[in-house]
């Protein structure tokens, strides 16, 4: 069938099936061991974890925890910068049976509350005294709460107005108990972990929905460790263990996409760095990684900064950096010949060597890449595997492989993973990745998932006669024009995105007879922009975004995102809005998703400026 992933072509694979979380790193020290598993940055200089070490550590932890008063079931926050410390964190309640809970460190004080009362954690592990601070304000009323562990031991000190029944410890002190155990018990690490089932509950993470208050997503151990395992079979060419691939790991790990790929890594024996966004630059080029989990907003901010680079250039350097970029941009596929092979060496070959000049797989995932974006990158030989899935699927449904890669999809379901189009262009899918609900509400649970199984992911799409799936939008994010027609936002917010004059757009028009945008312009594109037509680029931003030349160029944009929608969808007017969407001002989730309510909220007197005349007579169009 067109519209299903046939499964029987999963025999003989059921080894990918039944496996908990732990198991996959005991198996990782019998066939893949590496002396540097896990690479930490600490004061200036690279830290190699072995596979040994990491384990040694976990066990330790692991039986600390629960010589803290912890048992099997009770649940564990995790707090903690994405490193090898959430690593060791993670690994050290899944040995013990506890069940984590990891925080964006970017929820606000009243997020953390409701997340630890919600969950009923019953302890908290976070990074240091800064992360101790914030978390203060959320403990005030907590009633079950009652173990705190640090990592930076110097942290303890700093009790501040910590609740006085919480016990506060640190990283060290609980590896101490773990070991003082651990010697006084007959029970190894190892026979801790076969007391965990692969049905067990490994994990809830709250999901950072653009309304409402966080769910909490229960995800089992064969959950994860089954779609890990599935992905990285799918990575044709994979190389694994010492020597093999090296991943660079920037994302978020609260997030269950860089998650999964962690523990798929986990369990090929890969090197993992663990970097941070403010230095992804100068991490690429000094670990020149083969492995680069990110998503499209990186790859847009990395497009935007070789066009605007390319731009600036001068003289012969100039112009072949151009016309590298521009033949880059006509071809949008892999090419051949002489000229492709001159373009390679002298304009390729420098995008290469920004992402570390080893680059062998960009796993994309989180949102929509821009096809024309991915298209450059492949002519280039920067081979971008775009994926999708939610929290809810563990997460991946579906991606591109390396041998088979379709430009504008999100590639072919895994296999054991059932997909298909409902009548009304919903994506749902069926299978062992799929939650084991929502925690503490049966009730939404049984909103998304319907009586035989199949979830239902609120993304609308189609399927190629061969798998292949595309998303064209959410279906929430869907909306009415006044004269009855529905328009999909996504598809216009990334073609328009792409552009590097562009951070941010929202499509607007519920209820009008057209539909909108707000456009949020990249200040530093402006300004050469500016500079380029002539303009003070010294002037203020709003000053900028005002002048008529500049504004014809953000009608260029939208009219070549109008190019691919019916003409009934296109965007009549649009708003270049001096503002940001950000995480911190609460207008994107962790995860970078708009929050369009919000937005659209915050600013409605813009809006309202757009469609004010709207039904004036010289405005009608026979195309509304």
């Amino acid at each position: 069938m067109a519209n299903r992933i046939n499964i029987a072509k999963n025999v003989g694979k059921e080894s990918w099936l039944g496996r908990t979380l732990p198991s996959l790193i005991f198996h990782t020290k019998a066939v893949y061991p590496n002396e540097s598993a896990f690479v930490q940055y600490e004061k200036g200089t690279w830290k190699p974890f072995s596979t040994d070490r990491f384990i040694d550590l976990s066990e330790a932890f692991a039986f600390g925890l629960l010589a803290s008063g912890l048992q099997a079931g009770d649940r564990v926050a995790m707090y903690l910068e994405s490193d090898v410390y959430f690593c060791i964190t993670d690994m050290s309640c899944l040995m013990a049976g506890l069940v984590n809970v990891p925080i964006y460190l970017t929820h606000s004080a009243e997020t953390i509350r409701y997340v630890l009362g919600h969950a009923d954690a019953h302890a908290i592990v976070t990074s240091d005294g800064a992360r101790l601070k914030e978390l203060t304000e959320a403990l005030d009323d907590s009633t079950s709460v009652h173990t705190i562990v640090v990592i930076d031991a110097n942290a303890t000190s700093e009790r501040g107005k910590l609740p006085s029944a919480i016990q506060l410890k640190s990283f060290d002190e609980v590896c101490r108990l773990g070991k003082t155990r651990l010697a006084q018990s007959a029970e190894s690490g190892r026979e801790l972990c076969d007391l965990v089932e692969p049905s067990d509950l490994a994990t809830i993470i709250y999901t950072s929905g653009t309304t409402g208050l966080p769910k909490g997503v229960m995800l089992t151990h064969e959950n994860i460790s089954s779609n890990a395992l599935m992905a990285y079979a799918g990575m044709v060419g994979y190389r694994s263990g010492a020597g093999g691939e090296v991943m660079l790991s920037f994302l978020p790990l609260t997030h269950v996409f860089a998650r999964t790929l962690y523990y798929g890594a986990l369990a090929h024996g890969t090197s993992i760095y663990f970097s941070h966004p403010d230095r992804i630059v100068a991490d690429l080029a000094s670990v020149h990684p083969t492995i680069l989990p990110t998503v499209p907003r990186v790859l847009e901010k990395v497009y935007a900064r070789i066009v605007a680079r390319t731009d600036a250039m001068g003289g012969l350097v100039g112009k072949i950096a151009r016309w590298g970029l521009s033949r880059a941009q006509a071809t949008k596929a892999n090419g051949v010949g002489v000229l492709h092979k001159a373009a390679d060496k002298l304009v390729y070959k420098k995008w290469r060597d920004i992402l570390g000049g080893k680059m062998r797989f960009v796993i994309s995932g989180g949102a929509a890449l821009n096809a024309e974006i991915a298209g450059v990158f492949a002519q280039a030989s920067i081979t971008i595997l775009q994926g999708y899935g939610l929290t809810e699927t563990s997460p991946v449904i579906a991606f591109n492989r390396p041998n088979a890669n379709r430009l504008g999809t999100v590639g072919q379901a895994l296999d054991f993973v059932e997909l298909k189009i409902a009548d009304d262009g919903e994506i749902v899918t069926r299978g062992p990745h799929i939650m084991a609900g929502y925690f503490k509400d049966p009730q939404k649970t049984k909103e998304v998932i319907d009586e035989s199984g199949w979830f239902h992911t609120g993304d609308i799409g189609h399927l190629s006669d061969d798998g292949f799936l595309t998303i064209t939008d959410r279906k929430k994010d869907l909306f009415k024009l006044s004269t009855g027609k529905y328009v999909t936002p996504q598809l216009l917010e990334t073609a328009i995105s792409s552009d590097p004059l562009v951070d941010q757009s929202v499509v607007v028009g519920d209820g009008h007879k057209f539909a909108s945008a707000l456009l949020f312009p990249n200040t530093e594109h402006v300004q050469i922009l500016a500079k380029s037509l002539g303009i003070a680029s010294s002037l203020e931003l709003k000053d900028l975004i005002a002048n008529e030349k500049i504004v014809r160029v953000f009608d260029q944009i939208v009219a070549k995102a109008n190019q691919n929608v019916p003409h009934w969808s296109t965007i009549k007017r649009f708003r270049i809005v001096p503002g940001e969407l950000t995480v911190e001002n609460a207008l994107l989730t962790p995860t970078l998703k708009v929050k369009r309510a919000v937005v659209t909220q915050k600013y409605a007197d813009v809006i309202q400026s757009i469609y004010a005349d709207e039904y004036v007579d010289d405005l009608k169009d026979e195309n509304l």
